[in-house]
């Protein structure tokens, strides 16, 4: 498969055979257009891209977003087609259909617009991101309106009495299909949102849905309160749980298949609260699982030690941080850099959140004695080269990764602790000897997920006061901080993707010589940071400095050091 595009960036010298290859595997897999690819895989920029476009093809270059673009023009392009080809109709005029595109040079899609509707068809180039956003915004939006109208205010409530469950009648709501339709609606608004999680919760006098997005929840609807036990079933008939089960937790996981080959899994949990079952959904997709270290954050020394700690031969690396910082993430890249067809690595997880090739994962089941310090036992029956545990959370897991990482192997891990150096009083609070911690830990990492400021809307912000970033903990010289005013690319927000903040510490003979001596985590933490250690503050002060975070965003995810 050839591109008239990438042949042009090949030739010109802006893109190598290797990285053209790259671009139209992913385009192959995950569909849209070849530039939407090349810029997402930072190939290419795209003020590189549309000056490119300019200049060979004499092309207008429009912004979709800063225009309102009638309904009746969107509606000439079936959506189907519009996100095929990543394109947008932007105008009407008599026989002439106006198109933005990000790349002009795809025929196909050209061709297939002016057979389906029959128009002359005139091309202007736009930016895949604000294409992107402009198919979001005139396309994506789940009308829930429309599908609360279809439900009528005559619905009758399902159950009216908690107790007394009508079995019959409760399947029979899950399948009308008003109750399906919002459901879906509400999966698929979510996947376009590109949320994390799903919270739908049942209150006394009301019912709320809101999206976690980029780390922080936002509510998108209240459906009527008469729908609850409707929603709910739907999703637990949907993940494949019992209907009738209310007053215990349940766990399930629903598969669905998107356009393009695309697959999405939620992961359901059921919780039965005060008012009625409380739903959360957890949305993996697997496309969006980056697995490449380069891309995820790291300074380029706390990379090159945490790939030093990788790939020694035996002893534990751990990542530390509170629950949603990416640490499964960081993980997983770090299995991936490691899986060749000489190792063997298995994983003990609860639950696994991405299946990968070549990785012997194993899911945890407490119910039947199946923890991680069992599945940590076994592994080590089972001629092992790398052992992944999910995490470390009491003294047995503790004590068996500690000996299997003395007895030659590298073990992966994680805890929740705030920092890295508080990682090594954790261990030994838990009851791990010193002189075992101390020959065994290899390296520490502690992360954070901080918000990316959205570029369709970044601006600089007003700066701060010299002696203001001093007291934060800036060391550097003064800087203008960026923020984002909020557009329809950001849904408002200002923000749009995240960046990981790391602090590595990889275990110097000087930290080493502490804990054998019982030095407390303050002590710790100073002796690293004169070694060179980065702390998250640090971190994400440099990352705001240099204009990919704002500087309220890195006080609200890290602690002053």
């Amino acid at each position: 498969m050839s591109s008239r595009l990438g042949d042009l960036l090949q030739r010109r010298g802006d893109l190598t055979a290797e990285q053209l290859a790259r671009a139209l595997e992913a385009q192959r897999e995950h569909g849209g257009a070849l530039a939407s690819h090349l810029v997402k895989l930072g190939l290419v920029s795209e003020e590189q891209l549309l000056a490119l476009m300019e200049r060979e093809y004499r092309l207008p270059i429009v912004d979709p977003l800063s225009l309102d673009i009638p309904k009746e023009v969107l509606n000439v392009v079936p959506q189907a087609l519009v996100q095929k080809h990543h394109l947008i109709p932007t105008s009407l005029n008599r026989s002439t259909l106006t198109v933005a595109m990000a790349d002009p040079s795809n025929l196909i899609a050209i061709n297939e617009i002016k057979f389906l509707t029959g128009y002359d068809v005139k091309i202007a180039v736009a930016a895949p991101a604000s294409i992107q956003a402009a198919i979001e915004q005139y396309y994506g939006g789940a009308h829930f309106e429309e599908v609360l109208t279809a439900l009528g205010n005559e619905s009758v409530e399902v159950v009216t009495d908690e107790d007394d469950v009508d079995l019959q009648e409760l399947e029979r709501a899950t399948e009308e299909a008003p109750v399906v339709r919002l459901v879906n609606a509400l999966l698929t608004d979510a996947i376009r949102k590109r949320a994390s999680d799903i919270h739908i919760e049942p209150y006394e006098k009301m019912m709320r849905v809101r999206f976690r997005i980029d780390g922080v929840l936002y509510e998108i609807m209240q459906p009527p309160l008469r729908l609850k036990n409707a929603i709910t079933s739907r999703i637990k008939v949907m993940a494949q749980l019992d209907i009738a089960e209310r007053r215990l937790p349940q766990d399930g996981r629903i598969k669905m298949k998107l356009g393009g080959g695309k697959e999405m899994d939620f992961r359901v949990s059921c919780l039965p609260t005060m008012f009625g079952e409380k739903v959360v959904l957890r949305l993996l997709d697997k496309s969006n699982l980056q697995l490449d270290m380069t891309r995820l954050g790291f300074e380029e020394q706390a990379l090159a030690w945490f790939k030093e700690a990788i790939y020694k031969p035996y002893g534990m690396v751990l990542v530390t941080g509170p629950t949603g910082s990416g640490k499964t993430t960081t993980l997983y890249s770090a299995l991936a850099e490691l899986n060749k067809v000489g190792t063997n690595i298995s994983t003990a997880e609860d639950p696994i959140e991405f299946n990968l090739v070549g990785i012997n994962q194993v899911q945890m089941h407490d119910e039947i004695g199946l923890n991680f310090a069992a599945a940590l036992r076994a592994f080590l029956r089972q001629d092992p080269d790398i052992i992944m545990v999910g995490e470390i959370r009491d003294f047995e897991t503790a004590e068996i990764g500690v000996k299997a990482a003395l007895t030659g192997h590298l073990v992966l891990s994680t805890l929740h602790t705030n920092d890295a150096p508080s990682t090594i009083n954790r261990l030994l609070n838990m009851g791990v000897e010193p002189f075992l911690v101390a020959s065994s830990v290899n390296l520490i990492l502690a992360q954070r997920l901080a918000r990316v400021i959205c570029t369709q809307c970044k601006e600089p912000a007003p700066p701060p006061p010299p002696e203001l970033l001093r007291e934060l903990g800036w060391q550097g010289e003064p800087f203008v901080p960026q923020h984002g005013v909020g557009c329809p690319a950001c849904g408002g927000t200002g923000y749009r993707g995240r960046i990981a903040l790391y602090e590595v510490l990889p275990m110097w003979d000087e930290i080493r010589e502490q804990v054998l001596a019982g030095a407390t985590a303050l002590d710790l933490k100073r002796t690293a940071m004169q070694l060179g250690m980065q702390t998250l503050r640090q971190a994400g002060l440099l990352h705001a400095a240099r204009g990919t975070t704002t500087l309220e965003e890195v006080l609200r995810v890290t602690l002053a050091d």
